[in-house]
């Protein structure tokens, strides 16, 4: 389980009604929810909290580094409550699915100097690609 919503609380982050749903729907391993699936989700919870809110909600919590925005395709971004724990992404080449994934090793190894091209590396995303178990089945 993601620790989002303490992490939120330790910072003193102002906790109405409308930014707890949105941690709370946000709260969780394996989360990657479109900001749409958010809204509906947090609506189930608080019917009157708008589109708008959620928007700038997601964006917050983007800018303070408590969430990470995941484009893994052409497809809507995802909003990932795992923003303090290394790792990278499993990807469904079918239906989307995303699944947090942590390799052993360091990525950076794999890249010689002489591909640097002179670039200060700071970080790596790797994202996997394949079918999900239910795709497979289908």
């Amino acid at each position: 389980m993601s620790d989002l919503l303490e992490r939120l609380r330790g910072r003193g982050w102002r906790m109405t009604a409308q930014r707890r749903v949105v941690a709370e729907v946000l709260d969780g391993d394996h989360v990657h929810l479109t900001a749409d699936e958010v809204h509906a989700r947090a609506a189930d919870k608080l019917p009157e909290i708008s589109r708008a809110t959620v928007y700038n909600t997601l964006g917050e919590l983007v800018t303070l580094g408590e969430i990470l925005e995941v484009s893994t395709d052409r497809r809507a971004k995802r909003y990932d409550p795992n923003a303090h724990r290394p790792h990278q992404h499993l990807v469904c080449a079918r239906c989307g699915a995303i699944r947090d994934v942590h390799p052993t090793g360091n990525p950076l190894a794999s890249l010689p100097d002489s591909e640097r091209f002179g670039f200060t590396v700071e970080g790596v995303e790797v994202t996997y690609r394949g079918v999900c178990p239910n795709c497979a089945a289908a």
